[in-house]
């Protein structure tokens, strides 16, 4: 028997050779012609664009981005899922500069929007340090590039802008605000860090200071923000390990382009 790959091989040069055979007596029978021009084919639907297909690929689903948090099973003991807004959410962050350019700092942290009132917060998870008492809110977003790489700029600065200010809350307390830079693990595409600390009073006339982590982080198109604070000690090497394993994480997730469940 002939295998399959032999049989077609044979049945395609005894075609060929067929049509030779007709091609060249229809050419000795039939009188010269004038040489037609030659029929273009009619042309077919242009391709995908590439970039259509990688514009449709890049959206950050909502369940991606859920997939990309970091929770307190990654962090560990002390961290379990958070019970509630802290109290000195309201108490403290709710307050009026002295400065108005320093406003926006409040403001962004007091509504938990780094990148802004625009930005969409796809997945957000709140976990407590029952030893310390503090509070982490970890949120995966979507922003464009350009957003996420302005709002960088402008925390890189505060350090130098409001270093210090003052600030009123709610109840008429003033406190003294100083911002420096946190450092952070080299995770993600770009990235910012500043430590918060707001001091004043406690109503026995103790001092008191809540100190507030930030992070904020571009990973590709996406973005991360992480708050951590607390009035007693605030683990920075908590908020180091989430903007690291997060920018991780985000990246694997981002890569298979779908939801491992």
């Amino acid at each position: 028997m002939t295998p399959p790959r032999a049989a077609r091989a044979a049945t395609l040069a005894l075609a060929l050779s067929g049509l030779l055979a007709a091609t060249a007596c229809s050419a000795l029978s039939t009188p010269p012609t004038a040489p037609k021009p030659p029929i273009t084919p009619p042309s077919s639907a242009p391709p995908r664009s590439p970039k259509a297909s990688a514009a449709a690929s890049s959206v950050l689903t909502e369940a991606m981005a859920q997939a990309a948090l970091v929770t307190d099973a990654d962090l560990g003991e002390p961290w379990t899922p958070s019970q509630g807004v802290a109290t000195w959410h309201d108490g403290v962050l709710k307050a009026k500069a002295d400065r108005r350019e320093c406003q926006r700092l409040l403001d962004a942290l007091y509504a938990d929007e780094v990148f802004g009132a625009d930005a969409q917060a796809r997945a957000v998870v709140g976990m407590d340090d029952v030893w310390n008492e503090a509070q982490m809110r970890y949120q995966v977003l979507a922003r464009t590039p350009a957003e996420i790489d302005k709002t960088l700029s402008w925390l890189k600065g505060l350090p130098r802008t409001c270093a210090r200010f003052a600030a009123t809350t709610a109840s008429g307390a003033v406190l003294g605000v100083q911002v420096a830079e946190l450092p952070l693990p080299e995770a993600g595409d770009a990235r910012q860090g500043l430590r918060v600390l707001l001091t004043g009073q406690s109503r026995d006339g103790e001092p008191t200071t809540l100190t507030l982590d930030v992070a904020a982080l571009r990973v590709g198109e996406d973005a991360i923000s992480v708050t951590n604070g607390g009035f007693g000690e605030v683990q920075t090497e908590a908020t180091q390990t989430a903007v690291q394993l997060g920018a991780e994480r985000l990246k694997e997730v981002r890569r298979q382009g779908r939801v491992q469940v």
